[in-house]
C-alpha cells in the first residue's frame, strides 16, 4: 500500500480539518464569540499586509480600527481587543486537538525509530540477540518538572483530550458541545497553582497516558522481541519533581513532599484496582474467580486506606496474579492470559510508586543550612566535629564528614525554617521509602553544584538526619554554568578518591548519577557553547569514572524549545559516539513538553520509542559517531567564538533594560501558572543571575526574536567564510550528526522568528541599536545555515513540521500584534508627566493575557 508524503498526510488531516472545524467555531450561537469570529479575520487580514508593508504594529491596529470600527469608543475597542485574544486562544486548542487526532496518521507509527522497525532491522541483520542483550541493560527515565511552561489550565486540558478523541470519531455532535464549553471556559488562572496542585495536573498524565503507554511498550518487547512471556529489565520509568524540588520554591515543605508521594501511591493503587475490577468481569472460571475477586477487594480498600490491613506488598500481588496466569494456562486454555500479563508487567514497571520522587535544592541553601547545623553540634560539647571546624581547608573538611556520625537531635529546635525543612525533608525520603519503597524517593539533586563539598555536605546531613550507615539516595550534582562544566570532571574525581563516598557508590551498584543542565548552560554561555560544553564535559566525566570503575548515569535538564535543550531531542542521544556514558537516557519533560509530545496515547508512545531507539542507534553506530580530531577542532573554535560572541552581547549596555522594557519578561510573574517565583533573587533590580531560564528565553520567544537559540551561531560560522576555511565547517556539518542536530534545531528557533513585528524598534533613539545587532545575527546565521544544509529555505528537511509552525505563527499574528501594540501603549503612558495608572494597568493586562495564546501555539518556546 502506497503512503502520502508526510506533508500531504498533515494537509489532508491537519489543515483541512482545522479550516473545517474553525468555519464551525465561528457560528457558535453566542454573541460575542460570532461578532469576533466575522471581525478576526479581516483583522488578521490588516496585519498581513500591514507587516508587508512595513508597518509597525500600532500602525495596524489603528488602521484596522479606522478602517472596519470607526464608531468604536476606545472602551470598546479595548473590549475587542481582549475578545480577540480569548477566540485566537481556542483556536489554538482547536489546532492542538487536530493535530494531536492526527498524531498516528501524520507520524508513521511503525516506521523509523520505532519498536517495530528496530525489530524488523534487527532481525533481517542477524543481530536480534545483540538486540535483547542491549535491552536488557539500557533504561529511559522521564522525569515530569513543575517549571512553569504549561499555560493550559488542566480544564482546557481536559476539553483538548476530549475534542481530540471526538475528532478522531467525527463526533459532530460531541465537538459542538466541546466547543460551546470551550468558549465559555477560562484560560487565565486568578491565583497561582500549589506544589500540590501542580503534582495533580501533572499525575494526571500518569493516570491517562503513561499506565498504558509504558505497559504496551514493555508488553511489546516482553511479546515480540523476547517472546518468552519473562520479567525483563524495566527499560521505562519515570521520574517526578512536583512536591520535591525546593529549588527557589518556598512554598514545598516536608508536608508537601510527603502529601504527593501518598497521592502517587493511591493513583497506581487505583489503576490496578481498575484493571483487577476489569479482570474479574472475564476470569470467571474455576479455581481463578475467587482469587481475583480477592485481589479487586483487597485493592479497593487500600487504595482508600494507605494503612489498611488488608494490604499486600508489590511481590505478593505480582507472586498472587504469576500463579492465576498458571492456572489460565494450565487450566483454562489461556484465556485472557495477555489481559493478566498486562497487568503483571505493570506492577512490574510502577510497583507502588508510580513515578520516583526526585528532591532537589541549591547548594547554598544547603551550605547555609549546614553550616548551622555544625555550630549547633559544637555549641553541645559532644560532637565528632572539631570546634575549628569552619577554619579548615574543603580538603580537610571534606574528610570529616566522609566519617562524621553525629546525630542531629531535636530538629524543631532549629529557629529557621528553611534549616528545619531541609532537615525534616531528609526524614520524609525515608518515610517514603517505608511507604512506597526505595524508589519511591531515593535521588537528592544539588543544583548549582560547585565543589566536592557541596556534594559531602549534603552526603553528611543525609546519614546524620535519617539513613546512618545505610544511605539508600543516589546524590546527583547538578553542573549548570560553563565554568562548572569545565571543573565537573575534577569534581567528581575528587569525590572518587574518598573510600567512604567511593564506598557508598558500590553500595549503589557503582553509578553516579549527574544532572547537567541545559537551560541556565545556555543562558549563562549561549547556543553552541552551552551544547558543545556538555557534550565535553559528559565525556571527561566519562572518562574520570570509568577510570573508577562507575558508571554515569546523565540526567540532562532540559526544557521545551531547542534554547533550552529541547527541539528534536532524540537525534542527540543516537549521535553521542563511544567516548560518552550511554547506559541511561534521563531528560525532564516539563509544562508544554508533556503535553505536546506525551499528551495522547500516540504520541507518547512514538516519543518514547524514539527515544529508546536513539540509545540503541547510538550503540549500533558507535565509531560512526566518534569525532575526529580536525572535526573536534572546529567545533571548539566555533563554541569559543560563539561564546564570546554571546558574553559581549549579555554585557552590552542595552542588554537588561532591553528585557525589562521591551519584551515581556517582567508580565510572567503575573500569569499564575507556575507555584515557584520568576527569579530567584529578592531585589526589585532585575539581576542576570537572578533571572530563571523559562521567562527569559519566554520573553524572547514573544518577541519572536529567539535569541537564546542562535545567537553567535552566525558569526561563528562566517569567521571560517572569511578565512577561506568553509569546507572545514561542511565537512563537519557531513561528519557530526551532533552538529547537524544542532544546526537543525537552530533552524526551528530561526523559523519561529518574525523581525518584522519588531522592525519598528529599529528607529527607537534608545533600543535601535540594540534590536539591530540582534537581527543582523538573525539574518546572518540564517544565510549561513542555508549555506551550510543547501536548502533553500529553513526547514526544508521536514516540510510537514515547517508547515505545522507556519500554521501556528499565522493563527497568533494579531495576538503577537496586540502585545506589541499594548506594551508600547504601556511605555508610552509611562512616560508621561501625569501617567494614567488606569490605562497602564488595563494595557499591561492585555500584555500578560496575550502570554498564553502565543506560548501554547508555539508548543515548545519556554
Amino acid at each position: 500500500m502506497s503512503v502520502e508524503p508526510k506533508l500531504t498526510r498533515f494537509n489532508q488531516t491537519v489543515l483541512s480539518k482545522y479550516q473545517i472545524y474553525n468555519s464551525i467555531f465561528m457560528t457558535l450561537p453566542f454573541d460575542a464569540v460570532t461578532k469576533t469570529g466575522v471581525l478576526l479575520p479581516l483583522f488578521h487580514e490588516t496585519c498581513e499586509k500591514g507587516f508587508k508593508n512595513g508597518d509597525d504594529p500600532t500602525t495596524i491596529v489603528n488602521t484596522f480600527f479606522e478602517k472596519y470600527q470607526g464608531r468604536r469608543n476606545k472602551q470598546s475597542q479595548i473590549n475587542l481587543l481582549f475578545r480577540f485574544i480569548q477566540y485566537i486562544e481556542r483556536q489554538v486548542v482547536l489546532f492542538d486537538a487536530i493535530e494531536d487526532a492526527a498524531f498516528s496518521t501524520v507520524n508513521n507509527m511503525d516506521g523509523v525509530g520505532t519498536l517495530r522497525n528496530l525489530k524488523g532491522n534487527a532481525r533481517s541483520e542477524g543481530k536480534l540477540e545483540e538486540l535483547k542483550e542491549f535491552l536488557e541493560e539500557f533504561k529511559v527515565r522521564i522525569v515530569l518538572t513543575a517549571h512553569p511552561t504549561q499555560f493550559y489550565p488542566g480544564s482546557v486540558l481536559g476539553i483538548i483530550t476530549n475534542l481530540t478523541e471526538a475528532i478522531k470519531n467525527n463526533d459532530l455532535n460531541g465537538i459542538n458541545n466541546l466547543f460551546g464549553q470551550l468558549g465559555k471556559t477560562p484560560f487565565f488562572k486568578h491565583k497561582k497553582p500549589t506544589p500540590y496542585q501542580e503534582a495533580k495536573s501533572l499525575i494526571w498524565y500518569l493516570e491517562n497516558v503513561f499506565y498504558k503507554t509504558f505497559g504496551d511498550i514493555y508488553n511489546y518487547i516482553q511479546t515480540n522481541i523476547y517472546d518468552d512471556g519473562k520479567k525483563h529489565n524495566d527499560i521505562i520509568n519515570i521520574g517526578f519533581w512536583p512536591g520535591g524540588d525546593r529549588d527557589g520554591n518556598p512554598f514545598v515543605k516536608p508536608e508537601t513532599t510527603l502529601k504527593v508521594a501518598k497521592k502517587l501511591k493511591k493513583s497506581i493503587l487505583k489503576k490496578y484496582h481498575q484493571d483487577l475490577r476489569d479482570l474479574r468481569k472475564k476470569l470467571t472460571f474455576r479455581g481463578v474467580e475467587e482469587r481475583i475477586i480477592r485481589l479487586e477487594t483487597m485493592m479497593y480498600e487500600y487504595s482508600i486506606n494507605l494503612k489498611s490491613k488488608n494490604a499486600i506488598s508489590t511481590k505478593e500481588l505480582r507472586a498472587e496474579l504469576l500463579s492465576i496466569r498458571d492456572i489460565i494456562v494450565e487450566q483454562h486454555q489461556s484465556l485472557y492470559e495477555s489481559d493478566i500479563n498486562n497487568l503483571i508487567n505493570r506492577v512490574h514497571l510502577f510497583e507502588y510508586r508510580f513515578a520516583s520522587l526526585d528532591i532537589r535544592q541549591d547548594s547554598r541553601i544547603h551550605h547555609n543550612v549546614f553550616t548551622t547545623v555544625v555550630d549547633s553540634l559544637i555549641a553541645s560539647g559532644n560532637s565528632s566535629l572539631p570546634d575549628n571546624y569552619h577554619d579548615l581547608t574543603e580538603t580537610e573538611q571534606i574528610e570529616i564528614l566522609s566519617k562524621a556520625t553525629d546525630d542531629i537531635g531535636d530538629l524543631d529546635a532549629f529557629e529557621d525554617e528553611m534549616v528545619r525543612n531541609t532537615l525534616k525533608t531528609i526524614g520524609v525520603i525515608k518515610k517514603i521509602q517505608k511507604m512506597n519503597g526505595e524508589r519511591g524517593a531515593n535521588r537528592y539533586i544539588i543544583s548549582n553544584n560547585q565543589t566536592a563539598l557541596n556534594v559531602m555536605q549534603l552526603f553528611a546531613m543525609l546519614k546524620m538526619v535519617s539513613f546512618k550507615d545505610n544511605l539508600t539516595v543516589d546524590i546527583a550534582p547538578l553542573f549548570e554554568t560553563i565554568p562548572d562544566l569545565e571543573n565537573a570532571p575534577g569534581v567528581m574525581e575528587q569525590l572518587y578518591q574518598n573510600p567512604e563516598y567511593r564506598a557508598h557508590l558500590e553500595a549503589r551498584g557503582n553509578k553516579q548519577h549527574i544532572m547537567l543542565g541545559f537551560s541556565d548552560g545556555t543562558k549563562d554561555g549561549g547556543y553552541l557553547m552551552a551544547n558543545w560544553g556538555i557534550y565535553k564535559a559528559k565525556e571527561l566525566l566519562t572518562e574520570m569514572s570509568r577510570k573508577y570503575d562507575i558508571t554515569a548515569i546523565f540526567f540532562d535538564g532540559r526544557g521545551g524549545p531547542p534554547a533550552r535543550g529541547g527541539g528534536k531531542t532524540h537525534n542527540f542521544y543516537s549521535s553521542l559516539g563511544p567516548t560518552i556514558e550511554d547506559k541511561e537516557v534521563q531528560i525532564t519533560i516539563q509544562g508544554q513538553t508533556v503535553s505536546s509530545n506525551f499528551g495522547t496515547n500516540d504520541s507518547s508512545q512514538y516519543n518514547l520509542e524514539q527515544l529508546i531507539s536513539s540509545g540503541i542507534k547510538n550503540r549500533i553506530d558507535g565509531e560512526k559517531n566518534r569525532m575526529s580530531d580536525d572535526d573536534r577542532a572546529v567545533m571548539n573554535d566555533l563554541a569559543e567564538t560563539s561564546y564570546q560572541v554571546y558574553k559581549d552581547f549579555k554585557s552590552h549596555q542595552m542588554f537588561i533594560p532591553y528585557l525589562e522594557r521591551m519584551s515581556t519578561l517582567k508580565y510572567y510573574a503575573k500569569t499564575n501558572i507556575g507555584s515557584r517565583p520568576s527569579k530567584r533573587g529578592k531585589s526589585d533590580k532585575l539581576v542576570f543571575s537572578d533571572l530563571r531560564a523559562i521567562p527569559f528565553v519566554g520573553s524572547w520567544s514573544q518577541l519572536k526574536q529567539n535569541v537564546p537559540g542562535f545567537y553567535g551561531v552566525g558569526t561563528a560560522l562566517k569567521q571560517y567564510e572569511d578565512r577561506g576555511e568553509w569546507d572545514k565547517v561542511v565537512q563537519l556539518y557531513n561528519n557530526s550528526k551532533f552538529f547537524k542536530t544542532l544546526l537543525e534545531n537552530s533552524m526551528m528557533s530561526l523559523t519561529k522568528s518574525f523581525f518584522d513585528l519588531t522592525k519598528y524598534m529599529a528607529k527607537d533613539e534608545e533600543f535601535g541599536g540594540f534590536w539591530t545587532i540582534i537581527y543582523k545575527e538573525y539574518l546572518e546565521t540564517e544565510r549561513l545555515l542555508l549555506k551550510i544544509t543547501g536548502y533553500e529555505q529553513l526547514m526544508e528537511n521536514e516540510p510537514a513540521g515547517k508547515a505545522s509552525i507556519e500554521v501556528r505563527e499565522s493563527i497568533v499574528l494579531p495576538l503577537l500584534t496586540i502585545q506589541q501594540y499594548a506594551l508600547k501603549k504601556v511605555q508610552e503612558l509611562s512616560k508621561a508627566e501625569v501617567k494614567d495608572e488606569e490605562q497602564i494597568k488595563i494595557f499591561e493586562k492585555i500584555v500578560t493575557r496575550s502570554l498564553f495564546g502565543n506560548i501554547n501555539a508555539s508548543r515548545n518556546s519556554a
